[in-house]
């Protein structure tokens, strides 16, 4: 199969490539800056221009629409890019699917409900995905990704809790945690994600109408995730400041691994061995 992966150079891109081309798939990135992968062609374009978007998705038998603009109170000032890269670049993706009628596969969040622009933004992607699949016939998967976290993931400009986290520690320096920590993160380690994304495309689940949350379904609070790294690492400490924008007071943002039966997937990497490899690739590449 010829896949089209959409933000095929990002973080989670990277792994859904790899996991692709494992299993012995073609494999294009369509991004808008060139970065090469082995074994891979690359489209050079932008998700909001609907003429390229239809041109890549054409000459492909499915599409996986990882591109988009993050952050959560990062995107609350500015909700222009947003909306146009969210919003349209995957309406463009729908659009393309539609018409050359292709299979897919979206990338959601877990925090869906909250007031900021990225999770507004990737909410009513999930509302327009499923308004084509009903009205439409499409068949685009929508993938809710929970806290995804793994090697390679950036520390700028957007705030994540692991590669945050792990950096201040492995530096000495203080943990920032918004709030009292008492917020919930279900934490999915990132070659998990990818192989949730790769079977919602491959496997004939026949899930167009509900979506999949890539979760375990552990209830860790943000306090605990620090203080596993703090062991891990074997130093820093923590700091209590207030909440960032477009985040809420002990938020529960948690996955129902349930609704991943369809796929045939429940083997989940715990946190704690999860961030062994991860703090080893931020000890070697970061410091």
């Amino acid at each position: 199969m010829r896949v089209l992966v959409s933000g095929g150079s990002g973080f989670i891109g990277s792994y859904v490539v790899e996991n692709l081309l494992e299993k012995g798939h073609e494999v294009t990135i369509f991004d808008h800056q060139v970065k090469p992968h082995n074994n891979t062609e690359t489209f050079l374009g932008d998700i909001r221009d609907a003429t390229a978007v239809n041109e890549a998705v054409s000459h492909h038998d499915a599409v996986i629409h990882l591109a988009g603009i993050l952050g959560t109170s990062e995107t609350v000032s500015n909700p222009l890019p947003s909306i146009e890269t969210n919003i349209i670049g995957s309406l463009n993706v729908l659009q393309a699917c539609r018409q050359f009628g292709k299979k897919a596969v979206d990338i959601t969040v877990g925090n869906y409900w909250m007031l900021n622009s990225y999770s507004i933004t990737k909410l009513a992607v999930e509302k327009l995905t499923l308004m084509f699949n009903k009205e439409y016939n499409t068949k685009v998967a929508l993938v809710r990704g929970l806290n995804v976290y793994g090697p390679r993931q950036k520390v700028k400009p957007v705030r994540k809790i692991a590669p945050s986290f792990i950096m201040s520690a492995l530096r000495d320096e203080e943990l920032l945690i918004n709030g009292d920590g008492e917020q919930i993160a279900d934490m999915i380690y990132v070659k998990d994600m990818a192989e949730i994304l790769v079977r919602a495309l491959l496997v004939d689940h026949g899930v167009y109408d509900k979506i999949f949350e890539a979760g375990t379904g552990r209830r860790d609070s943000v306090n605990t995730i620090a203080k596993e790294i703090i062991k891990q690492v074997g130093k820093g400490r923590i700091k209590y400041i207030p909440m960032r924008q477009g985040e809420e007071m002990r938020a529960v943002v948690l996955g129902d691994p349930k609704t991943l039966q369809p796929l045939n997937f429940d083997k989940f990497t715990s946190l704690e061995d999860g961030l062994k490899p991860t703090i080893k690739w931020y000890r070697e590449n970061e410091l």
